[in-house]
């Protein structure tokens, strides 16, 4: 089993920044791939970011690239999400995802076969 606990939501202003983090327990195995994921208002869940556990393998949304940054820290279990230029489209409900299994970095952009989840954390971006 595997457990993810998002934190680090919260309010900002337009241009602002916030950083995101998931904590992670559990089998290593089971979460070669980490992602952030997003429910923003009137869309359906996306896709936002994606790291690979070879430490060098990202994805990242066209809506965010240049603007977010997806890091895993091993020695603490977590992953990152570093938001900047935030937008008020950004605003949502931001999940930290995982899943075992793959041989590389393109098995994280099956996005639909994420088996692990967070509760979520909330991100308002005011304008």
């Amino acid at each position: 089993q595997v457990q993810l606990v998002e934190s680090g939501g919260g309010s900002a202003q337009a241009g602002g920044s916030l950083r995101l983090s998931c904590a992670a327990s559990g089998y290593t195995a089971s979460r070669s791939c980490m992602g952030w994921f997003r429910r923003t208002r009137g869309k359906e869940r996306e896709v936002v970011a994606t790291f690979y556990n070879d430490g060098r393998t990202t994805y990242y949304a066209d809506s965010v690239k240049g603007r977010f940054t997806i890091s895993q820290d091993n020695a603490k279990n977590t992953l990152y999400l570093l938001m900047n230029s935030l937008k008020p489209e950004d605003t949502g409900m931001y999940y930290c995802a995982a899943k075992g299994g793959g041989s590389s970095g393109s098995w994280c952009l099956n996005f639909g076969s994420y088996n692990y989840w967070g509760q979520g954390t909330q991100v308002t971006v005011s304008s």
